[in-house]
């Protein structure tokens, strides 16, 4: 083997959710690792919607509500269809729920669990790039920097969706447009009191708006709002394919979400604080890659592992790198690392709420792409139209209306169709139950 000086038991490639929940598992394990960051600290190159799940968190960090820069618990969640210039909202709210969620700010977050990892033995390269992973005989055994190398027992690649070192090994193929969304976001700043009057909350508390439709009517996206302590994140994510196919910019969407009817009251008067943009893989189970080999494991987003239609990405991230440390530390303990002993990581994820779930919605992604002109334009339409209908107070008698809606349904979109509707969304629903 070749000159080691550098040698540890494992390098971290990523100081994200998933590869710092991987690191701190392994120094707890009592094993060397070093995590390597290519931002100037730790979430300074990351970006997501803006929630982080509270029981998944705990499993990494039992205590974190007690020091964690945290901006609100979430205890009211809204479903927003909207229409060109009307929408239909549903809420859930709970005041009471032990379990749910808390808006963070990337940046400050990540670099508090980077701290607590370090006081937990990690060892934290920041400003670094690896260029490529080390091999001999087909077994990674390091990487390389743009410094010098760095030789370890495992690597494990929490290197985020492009994940170039998982390509460089054969482990993950080039991804394709209609796999991956490109989301983009605003922070906008405003006033707390604001916020809470506008949200129907009080302080430290947080809404979040998940949101169909409005300039996204037809396509495959779906937009994004949480509040935060004193400001606002706005966001929405659209297929790579539906991008490029419609000559669209995803920055002119946001836009267009933003002076919605039922959105521009919720900001109105705020201050553009942030605005960024991030890549997000939404292929599902059926495109998530080889997960570990001789010497190596993928966690997170590098490893496609992100539920879309519940916009879970974090606490899966979080539980993989959870779950990739403990197999990491059972192989240095036997000695042993091989792809057929860090199989146990695979193993580990396909008895976890993780791997479990993507199984579930496994044909989601496959009829959305099928069906997107019915269930993300016409029947989310549909659904303004009869509200629209049961509201209005009119001459018209109640039985008139009904006809003329029904009459409406089945004029505006063919039997045939209405048919395939059906079909595809019984295979979904069998699709999920089938598991049980």
């Amino acid at each position: 083997m070749s000159e080691q000086n550098n040698k540890i038991d494992v390098i971290v490639v990523g100081a994200g959710p998933a590869g710092i929940s991987c690191a701190v598992t392994i120094a707890r394990g009592g094993k060397k690792v070093v995590l390597i960051e290519r931002g100037s600290f730790a979430g300074s190159k990351n970006v997501f919607g803006g929630a982080i799940y509270t029981q998944p968190t705990k499993e990494i960090f039992p205590d974190f509500e007690a020091s964690a820069p945290l901006e609100r618990k979430n205890v009211d969640h809204k479903f927003a269809i909207l229409g060109e210039d009307d929408s239909t909202v549903i809420s859930y709210k709970n005041k009471t729920e032990a379990a749910g969620s808390y808006t963070v700010i990337r940046g400050k977050f990540d670099r508090w669990m980077a701290d607590e990892a370090k006081k937990e033995g990690v060892y934290l390269v920041e400003k670094t790039v690896v260029r490529e992973l080390l091999t001999e005989n087909g077994k990674v055994v390091g990487v390389k920097t743009e410094l010098e190398d760095y030789y370890a027992d495992i690597v494990v690649l929490a290197d985020g969706v492009n994940s170039l070192l998982a390509k460089q090994i054969g482990l993950r193929e080039e991804i394709q447009p209609k796999d991956v969304a490109l989301s983009v976001k605003e922070v906008i700043k405003l006033d707390k009191e604001k916020i809470n009057d506008r949200f129907n909350i009080s302080d430290g508390e947080g809404c979040i708006y998940e949101i169909f439709g409005g300039p996204m009517l037809g396509m495959l996206g779906l937009a994004f709002m949480y509040t935060n302590s004193n400001s606002i994140t706005i966001g929405l994510g659209i297929t790579l394919s539906e991008l490029v196919e419609r000559g669209i910019r995803p920055y002119d969407l946001l836009e267009q979400l933003k002076s919605h009817p039922t959105i521009a009251p919720l900001i109105k008067d705020g201050e553009l604080q942030e605005y960024s943009a991030h890549l997000i893989p939404e292929g599902g189970y059926n495109k998530i890659p080889k997960l570990s080999s001789d010497g190596v494991m993928i966690v997170g987003d590098a490893a496609m592992l992100v539920n879309n239609l519940h916009w879970e990405g974090t606490n899966l991230a979080m539980i993989s790198g959870k779950l990739a440390g403990e197999a990491a530390v059972d192989a240095i303990n036997s000695g042993d690392f091989s792809a057929k002993s860090l199989r146990k990581y695979e193993e580990k994820l396909k008895n976890s709420f993780v791997m479990k779930d993507l199984i579930t919605y496994k044909d989601l992604m496959d009829i959305a792409h099928k069906k997107s002109d019915a269930f993300l334009d016409y029947y989310l339409r549909t659904i303004n139209s009869f509200f629209k209908m049961f509201t209005s107070v009119d001459s018209v008698p109640k039985r008139q209306k009904y006809y003329d809606f029904v009459s409406k349904f089945f004029k505006e979109r063919k039997i045939l169709n209405i048919l395939s509707d059906f079909w595809h969304g019984i295979k979904l629903v069998w699709s999920i139950l089938k598991w049980y």
